[in-house]
C-alpha cells in the first residue's frame, strides 16, 4: 500500500472492519490515520481520538508501574510474593500437566515478582486448553475481557489461590493470568487501588488522559463499538456497545486487559520506553528498568512452548521481544503486545518506531490477523 489510509480502507471498504486507527512514527514524523466509523452503524466517523478497549496492550503498563514500585523499594524483583498476597504463600502444583486438580504436589519455591513479570508464576494459559487445572481460570477467576462477571481483588486472589498451579514457579511460560495478579499485587504493596496507582504514575505524567479502566459519560460519543466474526461468515456480531461494561468501573480493574485508551496515549507510552524511560524532561523510569522490561527472559524450551501466543518471539515484562527475524516486521529488540479486542502497540528502539493500531473486531484465536500483520509489514517498509 502506498499509505496507511489507504491499508486501512482497503480493510473497512470490504466490510472485514468497521473501522480502525493507525500511527506509525520515528523520529519527528508521525503518520496517523483514522478510517471507517466508531460502529457497523456508521453512527459516527472514527476520529483519532476515538476511545477503544485495548485489551491485552494493558500488559506493558502494568510491568511499567510495577517497575516504578521496584525503584522505589516497595518491590523487588526476587522476593517472594507472599508478603502482599499471603494467600499464594503455599501453592499447590499438578503433579504433571495433565493431572486432575486434586492430584498436587507443594511448591517447590516461592512465587516471586520476577515470575509474574516474566509469564512464569505458574498459573496462566498453555499452548494446550483442554489441561484440567486451565478450566478454572475461566469458570472460576473469568479470565478474559468481561470485567462485570468479575470478583473484588480479593475475593478474586482468594479464588486463585484454591487453583494449582500447572507447572512450578519459573518452570514454564504462560500467558495472562499474572498480569492480573501483578495488579492486586501493585495495590496491596502501595494501599492504594489499581487504577490510583496507574492514573498518578503512569497516565497523568505522559498526559495519557483517556486511558483508565471505564469511559466517563462525557466521552462515550468517542467510544468505539465491539465486534466479533459471526459463526457463520456473515455480518460482524455486536459484543459490547459504549454504554456496555466498560461504562462504569468494574470491581476487579484488570491488569492483563482491562484498559480503554487511544492512539495518542499509547504513542505517549510507546515514547517514553524509547525514550529509556524519561518524557518531555521527567523521568518515569531508569534506562536498567526499561532495558529489563524490553530484554527477552525466556529459556529457547519455553519460548517453543509458547509458541501458540509467542510465534518464536520472547518476553520481557509484560509484552513479547523479538528475538528472530521469522517475519518481514520481526527485528530484534521489538517490543509490545497485541490485544484480543484487535489492538496493537510497538516499539523497535533499533530503528526509532513505534506502531500502534487500534481496531474493533475480536481477534479469533492468538494469531495476529491479516490487517495487524499487513500493518506491520507496512510500518517495517517505512523505516
Amino acid at each position: 500500500m502506498s499509505d496507511l489510509r489507504s491499508l486501512l480502507e482497503a480493510r473497512t471498504g470490504d466490510g472485514s472492519l468497521p473501522g480502525a486507527v493507525g500511527l506509525v512514527a520515528r523520529g519527528g514524523e508521525v503518520e496517523v490515520a483514522a478510517v471507517g466509523s466508531l460502529d457497523t452503524a456508521g453512527t459516527a466517523p472514527m476520529a483519532r481520538d476515538s476511545l477503544f478497549r485495548i485489551a491485552s496492550v494493558t500488559k506493558p503498563v502494568t510491568a511499567a508501574a510495577t517497575m516504578m514500585l521496584i525503584e522505589d523499594g516497595l518491590l523487588a524483583l526476587d522476593l517472594p510474593v507472599a508478603r502482599w498476597l499471603p494467600e499464594l504463600a503455599a501453592p499447590m502444583v499438578v503433579r504433571t500437566p495433565s493431572a486432575p486438580l486434586d492430584d498436587v504436589v507443594p511448591a517447590e519455591r516461592p512465587i516471586t515478582v520476577a515470575d509474574l513479570l516474566t509469564f512464569r508464576a505458574g498459573y496462566g494459559f498453555p499452548a494446550d486448553f483442554s489441561l484440567p487445572a486451565v478450566a478454572p481460570l475461566f469458570s472460576e477467576l473469568k479470565q478474559g475481557p468481561q470485567p462485570v462477571q468479575v470478583a473484588t481483588p480479593d475475593g478474586w486472589t482468594a479464588t486463585l489461590a484454591r487453583i494449582p498451579l500447572l507447572y512450578q514457579p519459573g518452570r514454564a511460560w504462560l500467558y495472562n493470568t499474572s498480569s492480573d495478579i501483578l495488579g492486586v499485587l501493585i495495590a496491596r504493596a502501595t494501599g492504594q487501588p489499581f487504577q490510583d496507582v496507574l492514573a498518578e504514575r503512569v497516565f497523568e505524567p505522559l498526559g495519557m488522559r483517556d486511558t483508565a479502566f471505564a469511559v466517563p459519560r462525557s466521552k462515550l460519543h468517542r467510544f468505539t463499538s465491539r465486534y466479533r466474526a459471526s459463526a457463520d461468515g456473515g455480518a460482524l456480531e455486536l459484543v459490547d456497545a459504549p454504554d456496555g461494561q466498560w461504562s462504569t468501573l468494574p470491581a476487579f480493574p484488570s491488569g492483563a486487559s482491562g484498559l480503554v485508551s487511544t492512539v495518542d496515549d499509547l504513542y505517549a507510552f510507546g515514547r517514553m520506553l524509547l525514550a529509556e524511560g524519561s518524557y518531555e524532561g521527567r523521568r518515569l523510569l531508569s534506562p536498567d528498568s526499561v532495558r529489563q522490561m524490553t530484554t527477552d527472559h525466556l529459556t529457547a524450551p519455553q519460548r517453543e512452548a509458547g509458541s501458540l501466543f509467542l510465534e518464536g518471539q520472547g518476553w520481557g515484562f509484560g509484552g513479547s521481544v523479538d528475538v528472530a527475524r521469522r517475519d518481514p516486521w520481526n527485528v530484534p529488540g521489538r517490543y509490545g503486545w497485541i490485544g484480543g479486542s484487535g489492538t496493537a502497540a510497538h516499539v523497535v528502539p533499533a530503528t526509532g518506531t513505534i506502531t500502534v493500531l487500534l481496531t474493533q473486531r475480536e481477534l479469533s484465536g492468538p494469531t495476529p490477523p491479516e490487517v495487524m500483520r499487513d500493518f506491520w509489514t507496512y510500518a517495517a517498509a517505512q523505516h
